[in-house]
């Protein structure tokens, strides 16, 4: 559907240049993006394989690990149905800590076995149970404490604090979680209302 939507919009653009004769304009923009985009790619690759090879010297001493075991009665309190000591909760803490240190690209395959685990323990295989929706709104939203494509990008575009970010992002994501796990909570509880 998006590749669609941008098909769309990439012809409405250079057929509405065609028809007001302004062609030209389209070949320039296009060349000039072209070349930006090549030296943004080429500044933020230097950036973020810093900022990632430190999150990964951190993840190879145990941070995720640690995160994880101090994370385990936050995924007791979200997720009561579950066992504690089961490979679901298991894979969640890891993907919930590889989040909060703004490691996306470490978080993601976390996220996908934990929600196969979860998928096996589904009492309905075509509906997702009350954990599954509770972890697809916590890794959502997930806090992040070092949003590293963000810094990353802001010093590749050449900020003079590309860090300065940190504690409004850090805050941004405390939000959007407590109102994520928030609605999450009141809709399952109205639904069990209504099904009542």
């Amino acid at each position: 559907m998006l590749n669609a939507v941008w098909l769309f919009l990439l012809v409405v653009g250079v057929g509405t240049a065609a028809v007001t004769g302004r062609i030209d304009v389209v070949t320039t923009s296009v060349t000039e993006a072209t070349k930006q985009a090549v030296e943004l790619a080429i500044g933020f690759i230097g950036t973020m394989s810093l900022w990632l090879g430190l999150m990964r010297v951190a993840e190879k001493a145990g941070l995720i690990e640690s995160l994880g075991r101090a994370l385990r009665p936050l995924a007791r309190w979200l997720f009561p149905s579950l066992d504690p000591a089961g490979p679901a909760v298991g894979m969640m803490l890891m993907n919930m800590s590889a989040n909060l240190l703004g490691l996306g690209n470490a978080a993601t395959p976390f996220g996908l076995k934990a929600m196969a685990e979860l998928r096996k323990l589904a009492p309905d295989g075509d509906r997702a149970s009350d954990a599954m929706c509770t972890f697809l709104a916590v890794n959502t939203s997930a806090i992040t404490l070092v949003p590293v494509t963000i810094v990353a990008l802001r010093a590749a575009l050449g900020s003079s604090q590309p860090t300065a970010i940190v504690g409004a992002c850090f805050l941004a994501t405390v939000c959007s979680a407590v109102v994520s796990v928030t609605a999450d909570r009141l809709l399952r509880a109205a639904a069990r209302r209504k099904g009542a």
